[in-house]
């Protein structure tokens, strides 16, 4: 099973560059981000006849994420429990051939010291709340995602520009480590651990993909039960180099089929 995620920035905008890129790279389920419009809006049809379920928690013109998977949907989450007054599309989960996935876009928390940089730690907490029932259901889980963290200074072309970043502060990254440390392991590194410039996003500013000058904030976390089946991860940095391309590339990884898993 392949298992890819995308935050596309938008879907009207990037449609053809999605379709084209499903009609190569083939995943078996592809979790998106950022795809800004509401679930009437969203070009289910396209998928559709590409063979592909849709599952999607929109939103109008921001946030806003979805599920497109080979095989139908099982015992669907729409949403984090934690805060009733969270209306922001940001979590879809479902489960498929006996894996749990997840499409996750983390609120970025810019500028540190407001409202938004607290939205998002606490979002984190809700989070983790989540991820440790998955750990105690045993169903084999991906979270995948924009998580808007920079996990290690390695995972960044320059450190010290990213200092005063919420992507990058201590706090933020200190919930991602609690978040593995429940019991998820990033797919990426995982298997290529020492690999260099595995980035994931670059700024449309200043010239960032020319220079290679990226960041890797989007993530496929895996369970262990999942971990056991990882054959190969890799980032697709083809579509960043297209005209009109998100500011983010694919990143996807391969586990074996699993075997059926209770319902939850």
């Amino acid at each position: 099973m392949r298992l890819a995620t995308w935050n596309v920035n938008s879907i009207k905008a990037r449609l053809d560059a999605v379709l084209a890129w499903i009609d190569e790279a083939a995943p078996d389920v592809l979790a998106l981000q950022e795809i800004k419009c509401v679930g009437d809006s969203f070009p289910e049809l396209e998928f559709k006849s590409r063979g592909y379920h849709t599952l999607v928690a929109g939103q109008k013109s921001y946030n806003g994420v979805a599920l497109l998977s080979r095989h139908p949907f099982k015992d669907p989450v729409i949403g984090l429990d934690g805060d009733p007054s969270d209306e922001q599309a940001r979590y879809v989960e479902a489960t498929v051939e006996g894996v749990r996935v997840a499409s996750i876009y983390l609120p970025n928390g810019n500028p540190i010291g407001t409202e938004k940089f607290n939205y998002k730690m606490s979002w984190m907490d809700r989070l983790q709340a989540r991820a440790k029932i998955l750990l105690e259901n045993g169903m084999p889980t991906a979270l995948m995602g924009d998580f808007n963290v920079i996990p290690e200074p390695e995972d960044c072309y320059n450190p010290s520009a990213w200092r005063n970043d919420a992507l990058f502060q201590a706090e933020t990254r200190a919930k991602f480590r609690a978040l593995c440390w429940l019991g998820f392991y990033d797919a990426y590194r995982s298997v290529r651990p020492r690999a260099p410039s595995a980035f994931t996003f670059w700024d449309y500013q200043g010239g960032a993909w020319q220079k290679d000058h990226g960041i890797r904030i989007d993530h496929i976390l895996l369970s262990a039960t999942a971990l056991d089946r990882l054959s190969d991860v890799d980032i697709d940095r083809r579509p960043r180099g297209q005209p009109k391309a998100s500011d983010h590339t694919p990143i996807w990884c391969e586990i074996s089929d699993t075997s059926p898993a209770p319902r939850l």
